[in-house]
């Protein structure tokens, strides 16, 4: 039998579709055996490419970072720019809500650097603080991508119902609250931007909050 022109599977594919076999049947429930025969070989064929499942749930976590949409918007403020990317990086890890806590597991930061210079580059701060505010803009929109990915495979809603008797301080914010999901994500970037303008204007970068005033 001649062999085929093309090999039958390579790291890419095989990783697109685990992602599909994740989509379908959720991360638990991945296995060597679904992948393979999603791709239509046999299982021991993906060892010429991956030692190990956890190895192809790394190329999982890298493929699904590297295809993240670019947003370049010279017109938008800095701020509103990073807004803008980190709202398409939320929006792509939730259309895999079953896959995205492998970009927890296997958090790739090294594909990012190049990410990381052009924020650092395009940064209007005193580059001593640059890092704390890729830091914080990292962990906040990897952290409430996760937190709707796993209401939504759970099939709860982010919030659950809070009973005003036992907890009225908080169900009040809850009621009062104008925003969904996304909105609130946005208006907390906001509201963290506007903070660091307020330090820096104010000096009070590195002191305590009680020595502010």
């Amino acid at each position: 039998m001649a062999r085929p022109s093309k090999p039958l599977i390579s790291r890419s594919n095989a990783a697109e579709a685990a992602l599909e076999v994740i989509d379908e049947v959720g991360l638990e429930e991945l296995s060597l055996s679904l992948v393979a025969r999603k791709l239509g070989v046999r299982p021991p064929s993906l060892y010429h490419h991956f030692k190990d499942k956890s190895e192809l749930l790394q190329e999982v976590a890298r493929m699904m970072l590297v295809r993240m949409p670019t947003v370049n918007d010279a017109t938008q403020s800095f701020e509103e720019q990073i807004i803008a990317r980190c709202v398409v990086t939320r929006r792509t890890l939730l259309k895999h809500p079953n896959a995205a806590p492998l970009i927890l597991r296997y958090f790739p930061r090294h594909l990012l650097l190049a990410a990381y210079e052009r924020a650092a580059a395009e940064e209007p701060y005193p580059t001593a603080i640059h890092l704390t505010v890729i830091d914080a803009i990292e962990k906040y929109t990897f952290g409430t991508a996760l937190f709707q990915a796993s209401a939504e495979v759970r099939g709860i809603p982010p919030m659950p119902a809070v009973d005003a008797a036992r907890y009225p301080s908080f169900a009040k914010a809850v009621a009062d609250n104008p925003f969904g999901d996304e909105e609130l994500f946005v208006e907390s970037l906001r509201m963290f931007l506007v903070g660091v303008r307020q330090r820096l204007a104010t000096e009070t970068i590195g002191k305590p909050l009680d020595q502010i005033g």
